[in-house]
């Protein structure tokens, strides 16, 4: 197939997605068409003959109070569609993407292409509590001939929220256990805590949604029973009330900000907890890449969470805000070898069992020769 992705080139779990899959694709043979405002960090440094960036050229007129984005991103979405022959347009988002998608089907009216949404989360669960993008971001959804959520929870917030006329399709995020697997970083290791130390780590993009202040305040309560030291990898909007809560509390010694992160697979394996709090997550990808290097989550019950960590099992989970006892269980974890090995274990396995990279990719293909083939979108759902 010729397949085109419109997706963000940012660290988010959307560009990380979208990036994966359309490098699995072109290493089955597909030929792949990433469009985005610039080239996504997965495929920084890297060469696959099946791949081919589009950059999305932004003008910028005096005539425009702000730089038409989306506009710029249609054109460049209709220009590929006609240069690539595309058979597939698979939007990472309903706003900007996907909308974006329906113009450019439209500007080709003589095209073939088929319209492919998958919504992350943010679409629905922050942009779409803005009245005046509902409508948007339902049309988007509705003029895709096919759409995907990255979770249970997900379909279920969308279908609530926009009574969508298709059914959506739930498609799990995936990682590749090869690239995510434990590795031996004892020297690394050494740089950043002591023999007796445990590490903790947290990574994301420190929005509130993501209550890194709650990661502070697990690992306080941790820290002062088990000698430990806490990672924190990434910025953000929250990134100095942060900063100020850890030298408040006196934790600057213990407490390493490593920044943005483009390689963190080396980073999970140096971890004995992966710490994920969040008020809101629609599956929990960076939960999902520790898991698959063998590090137990402790985190919230919140959204797509449960769906990728079992507690009792690979780690636990507590209602959000419920610091106390996320850090008892973080403790139990860390003072039990027997049971943290068994969840470091059972960790790796359930990512093997249930989201890896290679059936998760032959679902997504299945759903582009559905739509290829004009299965009604009433009737898909069932038929995958």
């Amino acid at each position: 197939m010729n397949i085109g992705i419109s997706c963000y080139p940012t660290l988010g779990g959307s560009g990380v997605l979208a990036t994966e899959l359309g490098k699995a694709l072109a290493s089955r043979g597909h030929k792949v068409h990433i469009i985005s405002d610039a080239i996504p960090f997965r495929l920084l440094g890297e060469f696959h003959e099946n791949i081919m960036f589009h950059e999305v050229d932004v003008a910028n007129y005096a005539l425009f109070k702000n730089p038409p984005h989306e506009l710029s991103l249609a054109t460049k979405l209709a220009e590929v569609i006609e240069y690539a022959e595309l058979d597939i347009l698979h939007s990472h988002y309903a706003i900007p993407h996907a909308v974006c998608a329906y113009l450019a089907k439209e500007m080709r009216p003589e095209s073939r292409v088929k319209i492919i949404t998958t919504l992350h989360g943010t679409d629905i669960t922050v942009l779409a509590q803005d009245r005046s993008l509902r409508d948007m971001i339902r049309f988007g959804i509705e003029k895709s001939d096919l759409v995907t959520a990255v979770s249970d929870s997900l379909v279920k917030q969308t279908e609530e929220l926009f009574r969508p006329r298709c059914p959506i399709r739930r498609v799990y995020n995936f990682v590749d256990p090869n690239t995510y697997r434990r590795i031996d970083v004892k020297q690394m290791r050494n740089c950043f805590a002591k023999p007796e130390q445990k590490i903790l780590l947290h990574a994301s993009n420190f929005r509130a949604v993501k209550r890194v202040l709650d990661v502070v305040e697990v690992f306080d309560r941790v820290q002062q029973t088990v000698p430990s030291v806490l990672l924190l990898v990434g910025e953000g909007p929250e990134l100095a009330k942060v900063r100020q809560i850890v030298k408040e509390k006196h934790l600057e010694s213990n407490v390493k900000f490593l920044g943005k992160q483009d390689e963190v697979a080396k980073l999970y394996s140096l971890a004995d907890l992966f710490v994920l709090p969040s008020e809101k997550e629609s599956f929990g990808l960076v939960a999902l890449e520790a898991m698959a290097c063998g590090v137990p989550v402790i985190g919230s019950d919140a959204g797509g969470i449960p769906e990728v960590v079992e507690h009792g099992k690979c780690g636990y989970l507590y209602p959000v805000g419920d610091v106390q006892s996320m850090a008892e269980g973080a403790i139990q974890l860390l003072l039990d070898d027997h049971l943290h090995a068994s969840f470091a274990v059972y960790a790796r396995k359930r990512v093997l069992d249930r989201f890896t990279l290679e059936d998760l990719v032959n679902e997504y293909e299945r759903l582009y020769q559905l739509a290829i083939d004009g299965k009604p979108c009433y009737d898909y759902a069932k038929s995958v």
